[in-house]
């Protein structure tokens, strides 16, 4: 019976009245929002620095970090090298990390120093949480971590570390 009364109206009431303005406003609407929205997609996000303890907190932090003074730069010799060489890394004694961060043309070296205990720890056992999390934290702010030696922590050496303690990752993929 309902469709009878449909069928019954005459055409100019049965279709809904449309207006040409608002749907080419809608129209553009939706357009803008999906270009800010890929223009949004498309930008990094800036990356944080590597957090430097403050003097009047190292006494009591558990870790410090604190800035190395810059490198003075090699004497460049007379015949050039076509390997790039690896990134100078000074180590203070006793010293197990550092963090090194390029931005923008400058080096900045930070040094990872725990409390004695975490100190011995870290040492015997890089594996370890405490001194994983610091090398993340430095990789976070897009820096690289150097060992001793200046031998660079890798990924594919954290992923050994995980093997060794049998840990297990569980990830969202």
């Amino acid at each position: 019976m309902i469709a009878a009364d449909y069928r019954d109206r005459p055409a100019a009431l049965r279709k809904r009245p449309t207006c040409g303005i608002l749907a080419a406003v809608t129209r553009h609407v939706i357009l803008l929002g999906l270009v800010v929205l890929a223009a949004a997609a498309c930008t990094a996000p800036e990356r944080p620095a590597v957090p430097v303890t403050p003097p009047g907190e190292r006494a009591a932090a558990p870790v410090v970090r604190t800035p190395l003074p810059e490198p003075v730069p090699p004497v460049a010799s007379a015949a050039p090298s076509t390997l790039p060489s690896a990134p100078t890394v000074t180590l203070p004694p006793d010293a197990i990390y550092v963090c090194v961060v390029d931005k923008a043309g400058h080096r900045v070296q930070t040094v990872i120093e725990f409390v004695p205990k975490v100190h011995t720890l870290c040492k015997r056992h890089p594996e370890m949480g405490p001194c994983q999390y610091e090398r993340n934290q430095c990789r976070s702010a897009g820096g690289r971590v150097y060992a001793s030696g200046g031998k660079e922590i890798t990924l594919a050496q954290e992923a050994e570390y995980d093997k060794k303690v049998m840990r297990v990752r569980f990830r969202a993929d």
